[in-house]
């Protein structure tokens, strides 16, 4: 049977990227945006261009009071693209930055990247979890910034923490069925995310690969395929760990 993935924030960046590569291992992809409908819905056709299934759904992975009714959303798309009532995978992917110093950082900035970044997958994961199969897989996307400490990133970073001790809870309490849990974590990427200061800055991308043994920030391309390789049954075994994908940036 064909595997479902559900991967949030999957429009752009590292999601598209994993929701690619998934679709290229094979399986079948669900997944969400939050107001980039026309490039989500791009995602969707270049998935069905290789032969595969895929469905993109609205949500604000911040809110958790609609995560009740997009459940039954996907409920619904489960059962009129795939006559399913459960997927296999979800990939707690969504996800922004904001960059401040401690002493500068909002209250308003610090609630939007706790609901974004922890609360957010916390009750999203809850209210999915009748609807994940036996058997299936989880994975939560941390940072490097919770090993390695950059001025400006406290909060986030904080958040992302969390996120990593949740992830072992989560394998400690969905292991009775066999749902595998793991934390991916990469380090400096050349995506837009913060506006692609990584991408497009160049001292700030020199900065980060000067900073990374193999001498270069990461692409998009360097985390999307592990993801993939992760929820395959080659590596079934993977429970409650923390797998950074930095190419050995500050080591």
């Amino acid at each position: 049977m064909t595997k479902i993935t559900l991967i949030t924030g999957a429009s752009r960046g590292l999601g598209r990227n994993t929701a690619l590569s998934i679709a290229r291992h094979g399986a079948d992809v669900i997944l969400t945006y939050q107001s980039r409908a026309e490039d989500a819905h791009a995602v969707v056709a270049e998935i069905e261009g290789m032969g595969r299934k895929a469905v993109a759904l609205q949500l604000d992975t911040g809110d958790v009071a609609t995560f009740a009714p997009f459940a039954e959303r996907l409920r619904s798309a489960l059962h009129q693209t795939w006559g399913r009532e459960t997927f296999e995978h979800l990939v707690n992917n969504a996800g922004h930055g904001d960059y401040a110093p401690i002493a500068q950082t909002t209250e308003a900035q610090f609630d939007r990247l706790v609901d974004v970044h922890f609360k957010g997958v916390f009750f999203l994961t809850q209210a999915l979890l009748p609807l994940i199969a036996d058997g299936g897989r989880i994975v939560n996307i941390s940072s490097g910034l919770t090993r390695f400490a950059v001025p400006g990133w406290a909060a986030y970073a904080a958040a992302k923490g969390a996120i990593e001790v949740l992830t072992v809870y989560m394998a400690k309490e969905l292991g009775s069925r066999g749902i595998a849990v793991n934390t991916v974590a990469p380090g400096a990427i050349e995506t837009d995310f913060l506006g692609g200061a990584v991408r497009d800055t160049p001292e700030v991308n020199k900065l980060f690969a000067d900073m990374t043994a193999l001498g270069r920030v990461g692409v998009a391309d360097d985390i999307g395929p592990m993801i993939a390789s992760l929820l395959s049954e080659d590596n079934r075994w993977v429970n409650a760990q923390r797998i950074e994908v930095s190419g050995g940036q500050s080591i």
